[in-house]
């Protein structure tokens, strides 16, 4: 397996080799009991400027997708290992990301030794999703593994491609993280805080090497892999998905328009275009795309597995 490069990236933290020890059992285990397992990418990736980071580039995703669909990744039977961004969105928690917990919490009265109290009507719906979430715990079908920095992110997924190509077809790989297109080589990293006095800043940045044509080839040839596609102007949208398909030869791009990724996507193949929506209707009643997004992609995960 070829390794990202030491000397384009930061050596693996030590905690990453403890982080590929548990991803690795989480699917010998699962994988031992039958069970599909997927590995969603989720969230931003953080690209230092300085090797002792005071500065650095980000972008604006919040992991909402990706949260979103591990809930209905377990629903529907797969195990999940989580790769998410250090505090974006979490499963279950989501729901309430804008929510000021401690508005929510209230003492009880002294005679019940001070219990802490729920206001329910400032988290609608919180009895429903706490027994989704004590459900997944209870079932073992959640591995959440947390990333920082672009470095970080790179070197775990290729851990998370090692714990799962065992597995073969039943292995899936969902890459919803926001992942940097650009990076500065931890070999030309300034070691300490940019200084202002020095006058204005010029940033030469490398493009990142994109790791889904080793995962692809290399990593993990056999499982089900599906990208992701974003772009602002909807007339190019199917070409450049249909493009990725062809350049790393993978089984699905999920393709989407930023104004209304929320509610419509398209889910493309070499040979069909499938398109996903969300009514006024269905917003309304809370449906989510992301039910839709992996309702369609179990399914196909299916056909995939019984073509092989």
């Amino acid at each position: 397996m070829a390794a990202v490069s030491s000397s384009d990236f930061a050596p693996p933290p030590v905690w990453v080799e403890e982080a590929a020890r548990s991803m690795e059992k989480f699917a010998r285990d699962h994988g031992a009991l039958g069970t599909r397992v997927v590995l969603i990418t989720s969230g931003g990736t953080k690209v230092p400027l300085e090797s002792r980071t005071v500065r650095f580039l980000d972008n604006f995703s919040s992991g909402r997708r990706g949260s979103a669909s591990a809930e209905y990744f377990v629903q529907a039977g797969y195990a999940v290992i989580f790769l998410h961004r250090h505090r974006s969105m979490y499963p279950y928690s989501r729901r309430y990301s804008n929510l000021n917990w401690m508005d929510a919490l209230t003492l009880g009265p002294q005679s019940s030794g001070e219990q802490v109290q729920v206001d329910r009507s400032l988290v609608p719906g919180i009895v429903g999703i706490l027994q989704e979430y004590r459900a997944m715990k209870e079932s073992g079908r959640l591995l959440p593994v947390e990333f920082n920095t672009l470095s970080d992110y790179l070197h775990l997924l290729q851990a998370a491609a090692q714990a799962l190509s065992p597995l073969g077809s039943n292995a899936m790989f969902y890459l919803a993280a926001a992942v940097s297109d650009f990076y500065i080589p931890a070999s030309e990293m300034p070691e300490h805080k940019i200084q202002s006095s020095s006058g204005p800043l010029q940033l030469t940045m490398k493009m990142v090497p994109k790791m889904l044509s080793p995962l692809v080839k290399d990593w993990a040839p056999k499982a089900f892999v599906i990208s992701f596609k974003l772009e602002t102007d909807p007339s190019i949208l199917i070409e450049r998905a249909r493009k990725a398909l062809a350049t790393y030869q993978h089984q699905v791009v999920i393709a989407n328009v930023l104004d209304s990724r929320r509610s419509y996507v398209v889910v493309v193949t070499n040979t069909t275009e499938s398109r996903l929506s969300v009514s006024e209707e269905e917003d309304r009643l809370g449906v989510e795309i992301e039910e839709k997004i992996i309702k369609d992609l179990a399914s196909r995960h299916t056909n995939f597995l019984e073509c092989q």
